[in-house]
C-alpha cells in the first residue's frame, strides 16, 4: 500500500540511524536481532527506504503483501476497519519497531491498517529480497526472522489478553 516512491540506497551508512533506533527501543514488543555490523550493512542492500507522509497508509488490512517494515523516524498507528475511528487502535509504534512481520511467514491478508501519523522513513524488507537473502546467507535470514517472530508472538499474546481478534 506504500505510497511514496522509495529512494535508492546509497552508502551502507544510511541506515546508521536505523541500527540506532532498533537497538535502543525499549518496548516488550523491540525488535531484538542480533546482527553485527558487517551483517546489518549487508541486510540493508536488501532493504528500500520510503518517506512517509503524515496520513498515508503504509499497510492496509486485507491487502496481500509480503513486506515487513522497519521503523527508523515518525510514529506509526496500527488500527482495525471496523468501529469510529480511532477506536479500534491496536498500537502506536515508535522508531525502532518493526511492522507487517507476519507477511514474512505466511501469504495471508493483512490484520490491520498502518497509518503514518507523522512523516516517517521506514525501510522494507520485501518476501522476494527476504528470499534471496536466505540463499545467499542463510544465518542472517534465519536471524532475521527470529527476531520478527519474536515480535510476533509478543504481539499476538498482548492482543489475546486484549481480546483483539486476530483476522
Amino acid at each position: 500500500m506504500l505510497t511514496q516512491l522509495s529512494k535508492p540506497m546509497g552508502a551502507a551508512t544510511d541506515i546508521q540511524q536505523l541500527v540506532d533506533a532498533v537497538q535502543t527501543l525499549n518496548a516488550e514488543d523491540a525488535y531484538r536481532v542480533r546482527l553485527t555490523p558487517d551483517q546489518w550493512r549487508t541486510v540493508a542492500s536488501y532493504l528500500t527506504r520510503h518517506d512517509i507522509r503524515a496520513g498515508d497508509l503504509l499497510i492496509q488490512q486485507g491487502d496481500r503483501e509480503r513486506t515487513m517494515y522497519l521503523l527508523e523516524q515518525g510514529s506509526l498507528q496500527v488500527f482495525l476497519n471496523k468501529g469510529a475511528p480511532g477506536a479500534n487502535r491496536i498500537a502506536i509504534l515508535r522508531p525502532g519497531s518493526v511492522v507487517g512481520e507476519p507477511a514474512l511467514f505466511g501469504d495471508g491478508p493483512r490484520m490491520a491498517n498502518v497509518e503514518a501519523m507523522s512523516p516517517c522513513v521506514v525501510w522494507a524488507l520485501r518476501g522476494p529480497r527476504l528470499d534471496e537473502l536466505a540463499a545467499r546467507l542463510p544465518a542472517v535470514a534465519f536471524e532475521v526472522l527470529r527476531a520478527a517472530g519474536a515480535v510476533l508472538a509478543v504481539r499476538m499474546r498482548a492482543n489475546m489478553e486484549r481480546h483483539i481478534p486476530l483476522t
